[in-house]
């Protein structure tokens, strides 16, 4: 694996990276790392969560109603690295500076994207992920102003099924994306959808 030195706020610390052929040969098996305590360690859930891209997505009237006042400007790609910090604000996170960098060089490569939402104020939320034939894994989500995160996610499906994808994966389910029609499937099930989707070549 490629050692680089990554500058923080403490100093230097050394960045052992997840080689980018490491990381899409895992998804496309079902497979995703976290890091716990400065260990990389890797997933495969027995109940995967997916949130469906055509009509049962569904749209919370709240939301609809938010969205139509456009609190947000929405771009795409413009700050892949910070929302990734973003997400990782939160007192307990499995996303550290080995994560980062890692899901950076997938970034530079076209594989990874980011959704953000900006005011006036600034970067205000957002999403990010990796995109691999007709599969989106979503990785994490944050809000530092209300629906940021929400309005990320109705753009990032708009723009998913512009692209022919089939699946968006979101590893765990949460209330949160309940919401928007998502579910708890089966991994045996899952692998199906994602054999499907791994022959799609949108």
């Amino acid at each position: 694996m490629n050692l680089q030195f990554l500058a923080s706020g403490i100093g230097w610390m050394l960045v052992n990276l997840i080689p980018p052929q490491i990381l899409l040969g895992a998804y496309s098996e079902g497979v995703f790392p976290m890091a716990e305590e400065g260990e990389i360690n890797w997933y495969s859930p027995m109940m995967r969560g997916v949130i469906p891209l055509d009509e049962r997505f569904h749209i919370p009237r709240g939301l609809r109603k938010a969205m139509r006042k456009e609190p947000f400007e929405v771009k795409m790609d413009t700050a892949f690295v910070e929302v990734m910090k973003g997400c990782a604000e939160r007192d307990e996170t499995w996303i550290d500076a080995n994560i980062i960098e890692s899901y950076h060089e997938l970034f530079k490569l076209g594989f990874a994207h980011s959704v953000e939402c900006w005011d006036e104020e600034g970067l205000q939320g957002g999403l990010y992920g990796v995109r691999y034939y007709g599969a989106f894994f979503g990785e994490s989500m944050f809000s530092r102003k209300t629906d940021a995160s929400k309005i990320a996610l109705v753009h990032l499906v708009e723009w998913l099924r512009e692209e022919g994808v089939v699946l968006l994966d979101t590893q765990w389910m949460t209330e949160h994306l309940k919401q928007f029609g998502g579910e708890e499937v089966p991994r045996k099930h899952y692998l199906g959808m994602l054999a499907q989707a791994m022959r799609v070549r949108a």
